[in-house]
């Protein structure tokens, strides 16, 4: 069911789609931003859920093999986890042997990798939050000119009705644009907690794997 304004005194009710209909052609760039916010908020928010979704007994578990010596087993089980902190050991478990700072190096430059996959296209939704309410502004401006451009063309007293629903319909875009703006930031801050959250697991994980290696093996 449509959302509706209720009338005021024997106003006729207007639908929200009514209301979006008439902001105007500024609209188009309104809504193909929420669409875009949408999808980046939805599909990261996956990705990081399943980046997040490491197994509470993975690091037991490649502590016991590494020290048992079991390196392709614990090589296996990385591949088989397929998350961050699991491709950031592997790569760890693939250095051994190597000097202790070559193997912390490989492992850093995974984490970079994998927050950069992790971050990528977060910039945008913050771009969206930006710039939708610019676009919103921009609608009214563009409105309230088309609408004193119609005023100054009619020959007479200028109908208050006149004034009036040219004024609103302007004022829809700044709204909109408002609207999709604070929601695209509120989405960003969001995933960003998300992501700063799980880097710090991917830190974590990556210095117990090194103290790992110091510890003599069984």
């Amino acid at each position: 069911m449509l959302l509706q304004i209720e009338p005021v005194d024997g106003l006729e009710t207007i639908s929200v789609l009514e209301l979006l209909l008439n902001g105007g052609f500024m609209m188009i760039p309104i809504l193909l931003l929420w669409i875009g916010a949408i999808y980046i908020f939805v599909e990261r928010l996956l990705l990081i859920k399943n980046s997040s979704r490491t197994p509470a007994d993975f690091k037991d578990r490649i502590r016991s093999m590494v020290l048992s010596g079991e390196v392709d087993g614990a090589k296996l089980l990385c591949a088989q986890t397929d998350t961050p902190v699991a491709r950031m050991i592997e790569k760890g478990i693939s250095r051994i042997g190597s000097p202790l700072k070559n193997i912390e190096v490989s492992i850093e430059n995974t984490g970079k990798i994998e927050i950069y996959q992790l971050e990528k296209n977060l910039s945008m939704l913050a771009t969206i939050s930006g710039v939708a309410p610019m676009i919103g502004f921009l609608g009214t401006v563009t409105g309230m000119i088309q609408a004193f451009i119609a005023i100054a063309q009619e020959e007479g007293a200028v109908s208050p009705k006149l004034l009036s629903s040219g004024i609103y319909e302007a004022m829809i875009t700044t709204a909109a644009g408002l609207f999709v703006g604070i929601l695209a930031y509120l989405g960003y801050n969001y995933l960003v907690t998300r992501v700063q959250k799980l880097v710090h697991k991917m830190e974590y994980s990556a210095i117990d794997f090194v103290d790992l290696l110091q510890e003599p093996q069984k």
